[in-house]
């Protein structure tokens, strides 16, 4: 490998995404200008962690990073998997950032892949535990990936600034994906949910309850949400309450959406106010409640959050025709499906569908085998 053969990037954003394609592509790459100009340069606690787990679950991959951050040379390696891995996400990014990568990366390991990953399991900003086990892993089925040996057991929860919950990821390792022609989402068919709350009363769960049911209601009979209270060492170290939930097409569409709320992280690690006033639990419900609404009006086969990772499992497939269709283009969509051109070499058409406001997307696949698992 000279230094030329490798692929110069810029600046902190899409991370996850440079580092999952890097890694399937097997395209060493250099990304320089991390966060240049800011007061604090460089990359963030939960980015190098990130690296760390990469570390973990390959053979022979080498990251480097300068002084001061800003500048990382990461040259991916053989993607083993394994079992019993364990690993800290820390305090300044929630569990949900590193499920992503890997869910993908894992599907394409030598081996199985089962890891505990310890930290914040339900925020504001990533999507929380709950939302995987209901969303994230239906879709991978959709390609494909066998449901035995796929599963997230939640252990513990952990809220933020202080986390302290517990998954366990299981991931199978398969041969390849297959092609999807996923364009029709179908009506809602019911609606599903789960709320949570650590270190504080579990009637707030009731009250969040009781707020969405008081919009679904209208709409559709089948609503079911189910309360989930820690107490003691399964509720982490900080008090949080959050809900989840996921509509469920009659076409085999999970639209979802969540959130959580809790103490603020400040810079020095420490809470914000304790005294603060946190959103009331009656606020939460009505509000995810209409969030999942925006989201099943905006039509498409999966929501906003989901679309990255859709166009990646897309462009991942066989060499064969994938047809799906999604609300508007997020701006996280568009720059991933120039990172999948740039990487992968996979294309996408793009074709608006004026009658209901959707884009419908067709690509060809690139064809990426599992070559280092045992094929019996």
């Amino acid at each position: 490998m000279g230094k030329g053969s490798y692929k110069k990037l810029k600046g902190s954003q899409n991370f996850r995404q440079r580092l999952i394609l890097a890694t399937l592509s097997a395209t060493p790459i250099i990304i320089k200008g991390i966060r240049a100009n800011d007061m604090l340069p460089g990359l963030r606690l939960h980015e190098v962690s990130l690296l760390r787990l990469l570390e973990k679950i390959s053979d022979d991959c080498v990251v480097k990073i300068n002084e001061t951050g800003t500048m990382v040379q990461y040259k991916p390696g053989i993607l083993m998997g394994g079992r019993h891995l364990v690993h800290d996400c820390g305090e300044s990014r929630a569990i949900g950032y590193f499920l992503e990568p890997l869910l993908v990366l894992g599907l394409f390991s030598k081996k199985a892949l089962s890891i505990r990953l310890k930290g914040i399991t339900n925020d504001s900003n990533d999507p929380c535990v709950d939302t995987f086990r209901s969303t994230t892993l239906p879709l991978l089925k959709q390609f494909g990936v066998p449901s035995e040996g796929l599963e997230l057991k939640i252990e513990s929860r952990g809220a933020p600034p202080h986390g302290g919950g517990e998954v366990l990821l299981s991931i199978p390792n398969i041969q390849s994906l297959t092609a999807v022609t996923w364009i029709d989402e179908g009506m809602v068919r019911r609606i599903r949910g789960v709320t949570f709350s650590t270190r504080v009363s579990s009637q707030f769960e009731n009250t969040m309850i009781h707020a969405a049911r008081g919009i679904f209601n209208h709409l559709l009979p089948d609503v079911h949400i189910f309360t989930d209270h820690k107490a003691g060492p399964q509720a982490g170290n900080s008090p949080g309450y959050g809900i989840s939930l996921v509509a469920e097409t009659t076409s085999g569409c999970f639209i979802s959406a969540n959130t959580a709320v809790s103490y603020a992280r400040t810079e020095d690690g420490g809470m914000e106010d304790e005294k603060g006033e946190l959103m009331p639990p009656e606020d939460v419900g009505e509000q995810i409640a209409s969030v999942l609404l925006q989201e099943i009006e905006q039509g498409g086969v999966v929501d906003t959050t989901h679309q990255g990772l859709l166009f990646l499992l897309c462009a991942l497939c066989p060499q064969d025709v994938s047809k799906i269709r999604v609300g508007k283009l997020i701006p996280h969509g568009i720059e991933v499906l120039r990172l999948i051109r740039d990487f992968l070499g996979v294309k996408f058409v793009i074709k608006p569908d004026p009658s209901t406001g959707t884009v419908i997307l067709k690509c060809v696949g690139s064809g990426l085998k599992n070559l280092s698992r045992k094929s019996s």
